[in-house]
Protein backbone atom coordinates (compact mmCIF):
# COMPACT_ATOMS: atom_id res chain seq x y z
CA UNK A 1 0.00 0.00 0.00
CA UNK A 2 1.15 3.50 -0.67
CA UNK A 3 1.64 5.22 2.68
CA UNK A 4 0.03 4.23 5.94
CA UNK A 5 -2.85 6.65 6.31
CA UNK A 6 -6.42 5.41 6.00
CA UNK A 7 -7.88 8.61 4.49
CA UNK A 8 -6.19 9.97 1.40
CA UNK A 9 -7.13 13.49 0.28
CA UNK A 10 -7.95 13.86 -3.42
CA UNK A 11 -8.82 16.79 -5.66
CA UNK A 12 -11.29 16.72 -8.54
CA UNK A 13 -10.86 19.33 -11.31
CA UNK A 14 -13.68 19.85 -13.79
CA UNK A 15 -12.62 21.74 -16.90
CA UNK A 16 -14.09 25.23 -16.94
CA UNK A 17 -16.11 24.78 -13.73
CA UNK A 18 -13.79 24.42 -10.75
CA UNK A 19 -12.51 22.03 -8.12
CA UNK A 20 -13.83 19.85 -5.32
CA UNK A 21 -12.06 18.00 -2.52
CA UNK A 22 -12.63 14.49 -1.29
CA UNK A 23 -11.09 11.61 0.64
CA UNK A 24 -10.51 8.05 -0.42
CA UNK A 25 -10.98 5.80 2.61
CA UNK A 26 -8.94 2.60 2.55
CA UNK A 27 -11.06 0.42 4.83
CA UNK A 28 -14.13 0.83 2.61
CA UNK A 29 -12.50 -1.12 -0.27
CA UNK A 30 -8.72 -1.47 0.25
CA UNK A 31 -7.81 -3.09 -3.10
CA UNK A 32 -9.98 -0.67 -5.05
CA UNK A 33 -8.64 2.42 -3.28
CA UNK A 34 -5.05 1.24 -3.78
CA UNK A 35 -5.60 0.59 -7.50
CA UNK A 36 -7.15 4.04 -7.98
CA UNK A 37 -4.25 5.69 -6.14
CA UNK A 38 -1.67 3.84 -8.26
CA UNK A 39 -3.41 4.98 -11.46
CA UNK A 40 -3.58 8.69 -10.48
CA UNK A 41 -3.90 11.19 -11.91
CA UNK A 42 -7.12 9.88 -13.45
CA UNK A 43 -8.69 11.63 -16.45
CA UNK A 44 -12.07 11.11 -18.04
CA UNK A 45 -15.14 12.50 -19.74
CA UNK A 46 -18.26 12.78 -17.59
CA UNK A 47 -21.55 10.99 -18.08
CA UNK A 48 -24.67 10.94 -15.90
CA UNK A 49 -26.97 8.15 -14.76
CA UNK A 50 -29.49 7.63 -11.97
CA UNK A 51 -28.35 10.32 -9.51
CA UNK A 52 -24.65 9.91 -10.27
CA UNK A 53 -21.94 11.56 -12.33
CA UNK A 54 -19.31 9.10 -13.57
CA UNK A 55 -16.29 8.78 -15.83
CA UNK A 56 -14.35 5.78 -17.11
CA UNK A 57 -10.88 5.15 -15.71
CA UNK A 58 -8.07 2.73 -16.71
CA UNK A 59 -8.65 0.54 -13.65
CA UNK A 60 -10.22 -2.90 -14.07
CA UNK A 61 -11.38 -4.52 -10.84
CA UNK A 62 -14.21 -6.72 -9.64
CA UNK A 63 -16.56 -6.22 -6.74
CA UNK A 64 -15.14 -5.46 -3.29
CA UNK A 65 -17.64 -5.03 -0.47
CA UNK A 66 -20.25 -4.09 -3.11
CA UNK A 67 -23.06 -1.69 -2.26
CA UNK A 68 -26.48 -1.49 -3.83
CA UNK A 69 -27.39 1.79 -2.09
CA UNK A 70 -25.22 4.94 -2.00
CA UNK A 71 -25.62 8.37 -0.43
CA UNK A 72 -25.14 11.93 -1.63
CA UNK A 73 -21.44 12.80 -1.59
CA UNK A 74 -20.16 9.23 -1.83
CA UNK A 75 -17.28 8.40 -4.16
CA UNK A 76 -17.53 4.91 -5.63
CA UNK A 77 -15.95 2.66 -8.23
CA UNK A 78 -18.36 0.96 -10.64
CA UNK A 79 -16.81 -2.38 -11.71
CA UNK A 80 -19.26 -3.01 -14.58
CA UNK A 81 -18.36 0.33 -16.20
CA UNK A 82 -14.75 0.64 -14.94
CA UNK A 83 -15.71 4.09 -13.74
CA UNK A 84 -15.39 6.46 -10.80
CA UNK A 85 -18.79 7.72 -9.63
CA UNK A 86 -19.74 10.82 -7.66
CA UNK A 87 -23.12 10.32 -6.03
CA UNK A 88 -25.38 13.37 -6.34
CA UNK A 89 -28.37 11.99 -4.41
CA UNK A 90 -29.24 8.89 -2.41
CA UNK A 91 -29.78 6.21 -5.04
CA UNK A 92 -29.57 2.55 -5.98
CA UNK A 93 -27.14 2.22 -8.91
CA UNK A 94 -27.97 0.03 -11.92
CA UNK A 95 -25.46 -2.50 -10.58
CA UNK A 96 -23.43 -2.68 -7.35
CA UNK A 97 -20.51 -0.31 -6.74
CA UNK A 98 -17.44 -0.38 -4.48
CA UNK A 99 -17.70 2.53 -2.04
CA UNK A 100 -14.28 4.24 -1.92
CA UNK A 101 -14.70 7.62 -0.22
CA UNK A 102 -16.55 10.91 0.26
CA UNK A 103 -16.58 14.38 -1.26
CA UNK A 104 -15.55 16.73 1.56
CA UNK A 105 -15.74 20.16 -0.11
CA UNK A 106 -17.77 21.66 -2.96
CA UNK A 107 -20.14 18.78 -3.77
CA UNK A 108 -22.35 21.41 -5.46
CA UNK A 109 -19.79 21.61 -8.27
CA UNK A 110 -20.93 18.22 -9.56
CA UNK A 111 -24.56 19.33 -9.77
CA UNK A 112 -23.45 21.84 -12.43
CA UNK A 113 -21.56 19.23 -14.46
CA UNK A 114 -23.37 17.54 -17.31
CA UNK A 115 -22.23 14.91 -19.75
CA UNK A 116 -19.13 15.52 -21.84
CA UNK A 117 -16.99 17.54 -19.41
CA UNK A 118 -13.32 16.73 -18.85
CA UNK A 119 -12.52 15.75 -15.27
CA UNK A 120 -9.27 14.91 -13.52
CA UNK A 121 -8.63 13.37 -10.09
CA UNK A 122 -5.30 13.62 -8.31
CA UNK A 123 -3.88 13.21 -4.82
CA UNK A 124 -4.29 16.52 -3.00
Amino acid sequence: MSGSISRIPVRFRVEGLGEAEGSLIRFLAPRTVEALLRAMPLHGITATAKGMLYFSVPVRLGFEKPRTQVDEGDIAYWPIGSAVCIVLERTSPYSPVNLTGRITENLDLFNRVGAGKRVMVEKA
